[in-house]
């Protein structure tokens, strides 16, 4: 079962993918933060597979809480996907140079999001050390 990490500041955002992503993909569990420093703490005690992470919230914004994640041994690996409604071609840049593993356009398409958050789900098994041992592939 994969755990996703949705977080937003706009409780219509979260419910809005949390409901999109319950209904339309199978084995998942999603988990809610509306901010940075409730997705780090959230981190620090759950096993997640993907984060979807807002770029602008109050107070720790995505790029900040990226940097949190990245930077801690225990969540560095987590796969990231950006929810923006932004397109500056720095933060882009900069999100992409911290592992950001896609981007994703608010407001987002149904049909988009489970999309990205699948081929994100899928690209991660794939570089799991547990299935290389399996396939024989070290």
């Amino acid at each position: 079962m994969a755990r996703i990490l949705i977080v937003d500041d706009d409780d219509m955002n979260l419910k809005m993918a949390e409901f999109i992503l319950k209904k339309d993909m199978k084995d998942i569990e999603v988990l809610l933060a509306d901010s940075g420093m409730k997705a780090i703490d959230i981190l620090q005690r759950e096993k997640v597979d993907l984060v979807l992470l807002d770029f602008q919230m109050p107070m720790m914004n995505g790029l900040k809480t990226l940097e949190i994640i990245r930077k801690r041994e225990d969540m560095k690996d987590v796969a990231v996907i950006f929810l923006t409604a932004s397109s500056d071609r720095d933060t882009v840049m900069q999100a992409g140079m911290m592992g950001v593993q896609d981007y994703i356009k608010k407001p987002f398409m149904p049909k988009d999001l489970v999309e990205r958050v699948n081929k994100a789900l899928l690209i991660k098994t794939l570089d799991d050390p547990a299935l290389a041992d399996l396939l024989g592939k070290k």
